[in-house]
């Protein structure tokens, strides 16, 4: 028997790898208290618990983080228009330092000196766990097995990790029919490894869970009506049968369940790891999609041009933040305020379709608005002199009539 080593948490999931690490961490002499975060997955929770005592934890967490998920970490990033790499929406990247915040303070609760998680060596969860937990919590000390040679020598490949798992009688189902890696919590669904290693390798067809093929989805779309206050959804209202939903979670979980059925939010794309590695993922986005779109449409209504300007450069700094896991740095913390401020006007509804895999606006009104009908008309002049442009249009060629004047300069004495 190992030396005793005192009580580590670990963020459990039911699945092989977690439940490997679990035997494996007290064969090395820990105290398991194992974690399963409800951030909106579909799980047999209560079989989970059974599955990690019958391993030999000691105690078992099931913690519902899925209201604050939504709350504390989605709004922010709704009222950021927040985009990695111009198309991913930060799904997982979201989910973990809310999933490890859970963990620091089961630890705390517990005494715990250890945390540790199953995310591999290769990925940015690694990155994303961890900094979060140092971040909470200095003195914390992680145990990552998939970074320690006694444990990924011991288990190069999959084959060892089941042979492991049958010698330790730990049920794992055989699923070869799904030969990728999944990740699913409420905001989305990720896809990867396995066959899809291979970037040239079309999704098969079967693989989406969240969402409809949109060839498959209704003929007819669903025309909703999403009202902001201070950038967040406070309210969705469906035109069609009246439902309405207020609640952060029920709002969202609507908003899932209605792009899901239009088959709205699958993109399949090659990222940057932040670790340094080029990585393809697919991902089903449904509700982040939708809320994507209206919301970029009520704020550019509503806010400044100017101040969107900058906004807009704090927003893409914000997605690289939060994709590299400093969502508790201090410079993240800074950028939140400074987004969370810009958002004081971006008040209003906004009603859209979804259909056939799309989200297309209809319209939007606001009370802060700066739209002005008469003064943009071409039927009426309102507070605007038509003459005025012209020393407008005067001042603004002054720059590139002398850049061009010098440029055909340089361009003679060439030729010369």
């Amino acid at each position: 028997m190992a030396q005793p080593k005192g009580t580590v948490v670990l963020a459990y999931s039911g699945g092989l790898d977690t439940s490997c690490i679990l035997v494996w961490l007290k064969e090395q002499g820990y105290d398991v208290v194992a974690y399963l975060a409800n951030i909106g997955q579909k799980e047999d929770f209560e079989a989970a618990r059974k599955k990690a005592l019958a391993l030999g934890a000691k105690k078992v967490y099931i913690e519902d983080i899925s209201k604050e998920f939504v709350e504390e970490f989605i709004w922010p990033a709704v009222q950021a228009n927040a985009l990695y790499e111009d198309r991913y929406l930060l799904g997982t990247a979201l989910a973990r330092p809310c999933i490890a915040r859970k963990l620091v303070e089961i630890a705390q609760r517990e005494g715990a000196q250890y945390v540790a998680h199953g995310a591999t060596g290769k990925g940015n969860d690694q990155v994303r766990f961890e900094l979060t937990c140092y971040a909470l919590c200095p003195k914390i000390k992680v145990v990552a097995p998939w970074r320690l040679p006694e444990f990924y020598q011991r288990f190069p490949g999959r084959r060892e990790l089941m042979d492991f798992a049958k010698k330790h009688g730990i049920p794992v189902p055989v699923t070869p029919q799904t030969p990728w890696s999944m990740d699913e919590n409420l905001m989305h669904i990720s896809y990867e490894a396995g066959i899809l290693e291979n970037p040239k390798n079309q999704a098969p067809p079967g693989l989406y869970t969240k969402t409809r093929d949109p060839a498959t989805s209704p003929d007819t779309p669903d025309v909703l009506e999403i009202e902001f206050e201070r950038g967040v959804p406070v309210k969705v209202t469906n035109a069609g049968d009246g439902a309405t939903r207020r609640s952060a979670l029920e709002l969202f979980v609507y908003l899932n369940d209605i792009a899901g059925k239009h088959g709205v939010g699958r993109i399949d794309i090659v990222e940057n790891r932040f670790v340094g590695m080029k990585s393809r993922g697919i991902y089903e986005t449904p509700a982040g999609t939708i809320l994507y779109h209206a919301h970029l449409d009520i704020e550019a209504f509503t806010m400044d041009r100017e101040v969107r300007k900058i906004k807009q450069g704090l927003a893409l700094k914000f997605s690289e933040l939060v994709y590299n896991g400093f969502w508790h740095s201090p410079e993240c913390e800074f950028l939140r305020q400074c987004i969370g401020r810009s958002q004081e006007a971006v008040v209003g509804t906004v009603r859209l379709s979804v259909f056939k895999g799309q989200v297309y606006v209809l319209g939007r009104e606001s009370p802060r608005s700066l739209y002005n009908e008469e003064l943009v008309s071409m039927n009426v002049q309102g507070d605007y002199e038509p003459a005025d442009a012209t020393g407008f249009i005067n001042i603004n060629s002054l720059r590139l009539k002398e850049y061009h004047r010098l440029q055909s300069k340089v361009t003679v004495k060439q030729d010369e």
